[in-house]
């Protein structure tokens, strides 16, 4: 395989140059040249199977000039010990894919742990051990620090925005110790983001460590997070009518998946954008103008982000028309109150404990439907609403259960490296651990 760069064409790079050195000097991100298509009948052939065994039949259709099928066996079957169960609210209408039954009980779990594993496969190749950034907004951190944790070869360190990300997401980040070093920035998921990709521009960093990205802004995030709309789709009926997914959004990796298992021949009927109050997209999908804004806190606070790095991917798997992906797209935007509001009624209509994201996610299919009444939707939840405690707790009045491998975390002791907001106080921390 090989890739591109979102700013230049003819910037061609391998795989491995794409996996490790996550961001082209050109600052923009890598694409593939070319898009597997599925073949005939392959949907058919997917029918009830297992995200794992899912993922090895993609995986053989992207990597088959790359690795064997015996690396591709290993790799799928230790990214995917888990599964991401299709379930039903309403009887052919209203689906929820859950996403969060990894180890860190969220949905980037899926593309970490791929990611990690493929970097294991290629690291003994690696003349230097590989020094991973990653800016995390809640769930990303947690995701990517269990799949490294203790990967040879590889260190990670890991930026997250203070006071904006939930207790246990902090634990996630902050008690495994080892090769993840996690800094607790004094700014916003947008301030982390930002100096991750200046790093990658820094001559002194890049002669100081090999670095790369377990962010959505490597392409290899991506991908795999393509393999469970297959696997929704699997779990339907035969005899269902094309889909309606609503994905709540916040850096739009998640939605670029969607869109490019569409671009491979999933049959999709349409994609929503749904967000919180930080609607660039939404806002972009009405009028055509791209309008970056600072970040919003508020109760999905994994999707605050003003200024999403996947929002060129998005228009380049449409080929830069506007016109194709508004067709396709459509983006919903909800508050605070309206989350809560969504979570209390999915609770007592449903008796159904959503995460505010996954909340936010099923607005965004309800809204879709409204006109569209007889439309599948599948939302997607993105995170076991444990993790977002103590917030959860005080909407529902009464505390949610948490799963045990994530309630021991509270007992563990946070290790972070506090720094203000700059690229110069990262750049003089990550120095030090040299």
């Amino acid at each position: 395989m090989t890739f591109y760069s979102t700013n230049s064409s003819a910037n061609v790079v391998s795989l491995q140059e794409a996996l490790f050195n996550s961001l082209p000097q050109d600052k923009g991100l890598y694409m593939p040249t070319s898009i597997p298509q599925l073949p005939a009948g392959f949907m058919d052939g997917i029918s009830n199977q297992s995200l794992a065994e899912i993922a090895y039949k993609l995986t053989k259709l992207w990597l088959h000039e790359d690795l064997t099928n015996e690396q591709i066996e290993e790799l799928v079957t230790h990214a995917f010990p888990f599964d991401t169960p299709l379930v039903e609210l309403e009887a052919g209408r209203k689906y929820v894919l859950e996403l969060f039954h990894g180890p860190s009980l969220a949905f980037k779990d899926v593309g970490a742990r791929f990611m990690a594993g493929l970097m294991s496969i290629y690291s003994a190749t690696q003349s230097r051990e590989v020094h991973i950034l990653v800016a995390t907004s809640g769930d990303t951190g947690g995701a990517v620090a269990m799949g490294f944790h203790n990967v040879p070869g590889v260190r990670v360190s890991i930026l997250y925005p203070k006071g904006r990300v939930s207790q246990l997401q902090e634990k996630q980040l902050t008690t495994l110790g080892g090769n993840i070093h996690a800094f607790e920035v004094d700014g916003s998921f947008d301030d982390c983001q930002a100096m991750v990709k200046a790093a990658f521009l820094d001559d002194d960093l890049t002669k100081a460590f090999s670095l790369s990205s377990a962010n959505s802004i490597n392409i290899f995030r991506l991908i795999p997070q393509s393999f469970y709309y297959f696997r929704a789709l699997a779990q339907l009926k035969p005899d269902h009518a094309p889909a309606v997914f609503s994905t709540p959004s916040g850096n739009f990796g998640n939605l670029s998946a969607g869109v490019l298992a569409w671009r491979m021949g999933l049959p999709v009927q349409s994609f929503v954008a749904a967000t919180n109050l930080n609607k660039v997209v939404p806002d972009y999908l009405l009028s055509g103008q791209y309008a970056p804004m600072a970040s919003l806190a508020t109760l999905s606070n994994a999707m605050d982000v003003g200024n999403p790095s996947n929002f060129v991917r998005l228009q380049r798997l449409f080929n830069d028309d506007f016109e194709q992906m508004s067709q396709l797209i459509s983006g919903h935007y909800f508050t605070d109150d309206q989350t809560v509001a969504e979570m209390i009624t999915l609770r007592d209509k449903y008796k159904y404990i959503a995460c505010p994201h996954t909340a936010v996610g099923l607005l965004g299919l309800e809204s879709y439907q409204q006109p569209h009444v007889d439309n599948c939707g599948i939302a997607l939840a993105t995170a076991h609403p444990a993790k977002f405690s103590p917030a959860v707790d005080t909407i529902f009045g009464h505390a949610v259960d948490v799963p045990e491998r994530l309630a021991i975390l509270s007992q563990r002791e946070k290790q972070a490296i506090a720094i203000p907001g700059t690229f110069a106080a990262f750049k003089e921390s990550l120095l030090e651990l040299a």
